[in-house]
């Protein structure tokens, strides 16, 4: 028991230790307004996760969200809009767009954040 206790403080650590930076395009022109805003980015992955579950469909609704924002078409419960306005549409092309949703995707990737210890017989 003291064992699995001990491992899973450390898977904990490892992740806590283990954040990446995010690459500096999603910084700049993505991330740097939710941290100013105090929007909480990985709740909302973590919401497009639950509701959609696979990368290719929350890929395809945030990039859908973000041409054409709006109360209906977010994820989001209506007090979320309570403290938060909705999101101006992106000008950016839809290139442009599609790498950026693609980087946000794999920036907060649960995927690899998770520990896979063996078993131990």
């Amino acid at each position: 028991m003291a064992k699995m206790i001990f491992l899973f403080i450390a898977a904990l650590l490892y992740l806590q230790g283990g954040e990446k930076a995010a690459p500096p395009v999603l910084q700049s022109e993505c991330l740097q307004c939710h941290d100013q805003q105090k929007i909480p980015s990985e709740a909302i992955y973590r919401r497009y996760l639950l509701k959609y579950s696979s990368k290719a469909l929350m890929k395809k609704k945030i990039f859908s969200y973000l041409r054409d924002p709006s109360e209906k078409k977010s994820i989001m419960p209506p007090q979320f809009f309570r403290k938060f306005s909705v999101k101006e549409a992106s000008d950016l092309d839809d290139e442009s767009l599609q790498q950026r949703v693609d980087a946000y995707i794999n920036y907060f990737d649960i995927d690899k954040k998770l520990i896979v210890l063996p078993e131990n017989n």
